[in-house]
């Protein structure tokens, strides 16, 4: 979807929606059925307990190769439905509106290829240079012994018609898994395992203001974001679609 200036628009419709919200199906079945029965396994091996906020726990494990750190963040929010908080997390333009961390996010597509995916420009505080991303997405709906588990995967892809840009780093070491369940209330259970290598030197000063500032900061306002999205929809004359619609994996632990 795009503007008469060639500009990326704002889901208006259903249809549009899960259109926009959903890339190139990059991911095979296997690759969420396992994202699912990790979720449920949980496994910390090797993984070292870095911070807690928000009832949410974030372990780290470290790369030799990149002397850096994956993440992965285990949680339970109880007032937040699972599939509205999947949902949120895939709508791109209503991310824009609520995520002071984003400079620009839209759809994007090589014309030869057909593959789509999107742009992501992230603020970086001064004096660092601001992180770009070209990368994919997609999202099923998993039933795991038959409860339902909402699985998002992504990953760094290279678009020709996306080239680097100056003044921006070029970020093509991103991967993450995100995944959402039902705490048996009405609330949610998550999981997300996380890697990305910003490159350059990244100040301490800056992963010590992530840690105790930052991250707060991005969970407050997602969660916020989670609870006035079904007013957002109805203000913008959009419905929320069920994942469902799109597909979805039984798997038997």
């Amino acid at each position: 979807m795009a503007d008469s200036e060639g500009h990326a628009k704002a889901p208006e419709t259903l249809e549009e929606a899960k259109k926009a919200s959903l890339c190139s199906e990059v991911f095979s079945e296997d690759d969420f059925k396992q994202a699912a029965l990790d979720f449920c396994k949980m496994n910390l091996e090797g993984y070292e307990f870095f911070l807690e906020t928000m009832n949410i726990k974030f372990y780290r494990k470290y790369q030799k190769d990149s002397k850096l750190y994956e993440y992965k963040i285990i949680g339970v929010q109880e007032d937040l439905d699972p599939e509205i908080s999947a949902q949120v997390y895939m709508d791109w333009d209503y991310r824009k509106k609520w995520d002071t961390f984003v400079l620009d996010l839209h759809p994007i597509k090589d014309d030869k290829s057909g593959k789509e995916g999107l742009y992501w420009l992230v603020d970086y505080p001064w004096p660092l240079w601001d992180r770009d991303y070209t990368f994919v997405r997609d999202a099923r709906l998993v039933e795991v012994n038959g409860m339902k588990t909402w699985v998002v995967m992504a990953r760094s892809e290279q678009f020709e018609s996306v080239p680097e840009k100056d003044g921006y780093v070029r970020v093509d070491g991103y991967v993450q898994t995100c995944v959402m369940q039902s705490d048996g209330k009405k609330g949610s259970k998550a999981y997300m395992h996380y890697y990305d290598n910003p490159k350059g030197n990244i100040p301490t000063w800056l992963i010590n203001w992530v840690c105790k500032t930052g991250v707060p900061q991005f969970l407050k306002s997602m969660h916020q974001a989670v609870l006035k999205y079904p007013e957002y929809l109805k203000e913008n004359g959009r419905s929320l679609f069920t994942f469902d619609d799109v597909s979805t994996i039984k798997v038997n632990q």
